[in-house]
């Protein structure tokens, strides 16, 4: 008797391996950078108006011991226009804040709970509703951690981190940049829509597969 062909195969855990050779995933709708309080306030208001919202952060990484940089972008995204709130700019602003404490509009990231660690050294606030989908991957049998790897199992597309330790406080941001950081956030997501679907179905099978070592990035 055959498999159902509507059952998906899932991995316990990916192997890096399975990720060379895959298409690159990429987000190829507006991205708008936010570099003013006005723009902050405008692209918030947009924000409050759509019903599921992807989130993520970026941070100038360190390269000498002792060393720490404040976060420096706030990515939200729907599913198909990502703003990159440029808060080693603005600062959080009131609007920043009202959307991060909202509780009407599903926002969805990955270890969310070093975000707002990260954030609430710019500023304090109540977190509103989110969910990380590092909980729902588990929640599936997922032992992956990594937004790349979950990606990469639930639609055999790679997200590439080539940009992840680019200097997010540029004066500039490259194009490279902004469509790195606005991909992560729509990618979100792109899985927690994913996972709802298979644990409301069931329709999914999880392999067993050789242990690796967990990665968190």
């Amino acid at each position: 008797m055959g498999m159902n062909k509507d059952i998906i195969i899932l991995q316990e855990k990916t192997d890096k391996s399975f990720l060379n050779g895959l298409p690159r995933a990429l987000f190829d709708g507006r991205i708008i950078t936010v570099t003013t309080s006005r723009d902050a306030d405008k692209a918030v208001d947009y924000l409050m108006s759509c019903p599921i919202l992807g989130f993520d952060t970026e941070t100038r990484p360190t390269f000498k011991r002792g060393q720490s940089h404040a976060v420096a972008l706030l990515q939200v995204s729907t599913p198909d226009t990502a703003f990159l709130f440029r808060i080693n700019l603005t600062g959080i602003t009131d609007s920043i804040k009202r959307l991060l404490e909202d509780k009407k509009i599903t926002k969805v990231g990955l270890s969310l709970h070093d975000d707002f660690h990260q954030l609430r050294q710019r500023r304090e606030f109540i977190t509103g509703t989110f969910i990380d989908i590092q909980n729902e991957a588990k929640e599936v049998g997922i032992a992956d951690m990594s937004l790349q790897k979950i990606y990469a199992n639930l639609f055999h597309e790679k997200i590439s981190k080539a940009q992840q330790l680019s200097n997010w406080e540029a004066d500039i941001l490259t194009d490279a940049q902004k469509l790195y950081a606005a991909t992560d956030a729509w990618a979100c997501i792109r899985i927690h829509q994913r996972l709802k679907e298979l644990l409301d179905s069931g329709d999914y099978i999880i392999e067993k597969s050789v242990s690796e070592e967990e990665e968190t990035v």
